[in-house]
């Protein structure tokens, strides 16, 4: 019965990082459309920085991230060239009253960067922007790039949290995945970084891998935990081949079938919990002290494109091939060509190439499934006295959502709408009920457990 549950409710479905979801983003949200929101923003708002890093010195086939690989550095030295241009050029559009109060270096691989490119590219955004004293800085990190000179550079631009990815530490797994990294590199990574004071260790461990067992990860997640890391991200693999060609390299019939990647996620989740880690939304897990499990206990858990975040900022920008940024208007997204992004931002032009301005109904929406993906609950009042009246339609939808449910996914208890116990494992296909533009175009998705 629990299989045939799980087979009818784990479908595709996305992961709900924005509404409407990026593949949605059109050609009518330009760079005259976003030079007119950065001009928008005012005194005082608070700003939160990704710089995306498109360049990795091996392909990993399980990645599902904008990225290619080079052996040579050279492609990164213009590309870093034509990244200071851009930020020169969103820098001047903004208000310089607006406070930085987060900077996240994404990829790729962001620790491919030479120590000295690393303070440079640090050097120009603390020169064009007003980070505050306290601002969070963030990178992601590939062990196989680090050594004394990165660590020393992490350290000298102020690094509070390190993002390490595991993925799986059974040898079978990485290299079916062309992902060769042994525990010991990732205790070396970790003790280093801490070492130079930082405050934070994320550790990135995926499920649902080829030739992946319970027992494997059992033994991933028991040395990972050994490193007590103050968050762990469990992610479900999204084999997108259609999407990510080299995931092609990956053998299909050596992946699991989806009631094993719900028992693998099962498994994790209650080794994580057991070891006083505090389960958050869909795949995170923190030390209660943490401030991600500190901000989803007090209600102020955020959803963006990297996940789930603490961070409340007014406005995320993001800089660098094919990123992702986030304004009070809408979303927009670069140029993901790595030779038109630098062809364009050299020219002193914003690289936008399409985006989505919210309207108000989206913006409902979007607040729901950001509840609901947070909270696994929404209050009726909370959204009447957000959005008013016009609210009323939606609301009703989830009404008549609660009405037919016979599974037992969601009730409606003292005006909460509530996903249940049995429902959280799927509430990515609950919030899909939500997506007024699901099945509207090409779009496909990964599955949602």
């Amino acid at each position: 019965m629990q299989k045939e549950f799980v087979r009818k409710h784990a479908g595709h479905a996305p992961r709900y990082t924005s509404y409407p979801t990026a593949p949605h983003f059109h050609d009518g949200v330009n760079g005259d459309v976003y030079a007119n929101w950065l001009r928008k923003l005012e005194q005082g708002q608070n700003l939160s920085l990704y710089i995306h890093i498109p360049y990795c010195d091996r392909l990993c086939w399980f990645c599902g991230c904008h990225t290619k690989q080079t052996l040579k550095y050279d492609p990164l030295v213009s590309y870093l060239s034509a990244l200071e241009n851009e930020i020169e050029t969103i820098a001047g559009l903004v208000d310089p009253a607006c406070r930085v109060t987060a900077l996240h270096l994404g990829g790729g691989s962001p620790t491919l960067l030479r120590p000295d490119d690393l303070v440079a590219l640090n050097t120009t955004l603390r020169s064009k922007f007003h980070f505050d004293k306290d601002a969070e800085i963030s990178v992601e990190m590939d062990p196989n790039d680090l050594d004394a000179g990165r660590y020393d550079a992490l350290g000298e631009i102020g690094l509070t949290r390190a993002s390490i990815g595991v993925q799986d530490f059974d040898e079978k797994v990485q290299k079916a995945i062309n992902r060769l990294q042994t525990f010991e590199q990732t205790r070396d990574v970790v003790e280093q970084v801490r070492a130079r004071g930082v405050r934070s260790v994320n550790c990135d461990v995926l499920y649902g891998l080829p030739h992946q067992t319970r027992q494997s990860i059992d033994r991933t997640i028991e040395q990972v935990v050994s490193l007590q890391p103050d968050r762990i991200a469990l992610f479900g693999y999204a084999h997108v081949p259609w999407m990510k060609t080299h995931q092609k390299m990956i053998d299909e019939a050596a992946l699991p079938d989806v009631t094993e990647r719900f028992a693998q996620m099962n498994r994790a989740s209650s080794s994580l919990t057991s070891a006083g880690y505090t389960a958050i939304g869909i795949d995170h897990f923190a030390l209660p002290a943490d401030s991600l499990a500190i901000a989803a206990a007090s209600g102020f858990l955020r959803r963006n494109f990297q996940g789930y975040t603490s961070d409340t900022a007014d406005a995320l920008i993001g800089m660098g091939a094919s990123s992702i940024g986030q304004l009070p208007q809408g979303y927009i997204q670069n140029q993901t060509s790595t030779g038109e992004y630098q062809r364009q931002v050299n020219l002193g032009k914003l690289a936008v190439v399409r985006g989505f301005e919210l309207s108000t109904e989206d913006r409902i929406r979007a607040r729901i499934i950001e509840l609901l993906m947070c909270d696994f609950t929404f209050s009726f009042s909370t959204i009447r006295h957000e959005f008013g009246g016009t609210a009323e339609t939606i609301l009703d939808e989830a009404e008549y959502l609660a009405s037919c449910d016979t599974d037992g996914m969601v009730e409606i208890n003292g005006g909460l709408f509530q996903v249940t116990a049995k429902g959280k494992p799927f509430v990515r296909s609950v919030a899909s009920a939500f997506d007024s533009y699901l099945g509207v175009g090409p779009a496909r998705h990964s599955l949602s457990v």
